[in-house]
C-alpha cells in the first residue's frame, strides 16, 4: 500500500510549512488526487489517519477531490476527457493524444489554528 508512504509525505509537508506560516493545527486536508494518478482514495483515506497520529494534523478531515483524466487531441485540436490512460477520444475515436492532467497529487488547501 504506497498511499501509507504517500500520506506520510503529505504530512512532512504539512509539518515543514507550519512554522513559516505560523500554525499549529490542522483541522481539514484537501488533497487533489488526478485519475491517473495511481492512488485508491479509500487507501488514501486509511493511511491519512495513520500517518497523522500524534501529528499536528491528528484528528483533521481529509478531504478528497478527485480530478478527471484530460488529453489533448491532436485530431480534435480540443481538451477531452478520458476515462482510462489509453481511451481513444471521445469525440472522434482517434488515439493520437497528449495527457494533460490527472496525473496530479498535491495538497489543494489547509484549513489551520
Amino acid at each position: 500500500m504506497h498511499e501509507l508512504s504517500l500520506c506520510q509525505s503529505v504530512v512532512r509537508s504539512i509539518e515543514a510549512a507550519a512554522g513559516p506560516h505560523g500554525f499549529s493545527r490542522v483541522r481539514r486536508v484537501r488533497l487533489a488526487i488526478g485519475a491517473f494518478a495511481g492512488v485508491e482514495p479509500d487507501a488514501m483515506r486509511f493511511g491519512f489517519d495513520v500517518a497523522t497520529q500524534g501529528t499536528l494534523a491528528e484528528g483533521a478531515t481529509l478531504e478528497i477531490l478527485e480530478l478527471p483524466g484530460t488529453a489533448w487531441c491532436f485530431d480534435c485540436n480540443d481538451t477531452v476527457t478520458l476515462a482510462q490512460r489509453f481511451d481513444a477520444c471521445p469525440r472522434c475515436a482517434g488515439f493520437r493524444l497528449r495527457l494533460t492532467g490527472g496525473e496530479e497529487l498535491r495538497i489543494q488547501d489547509l484549513e489551520v489554528d
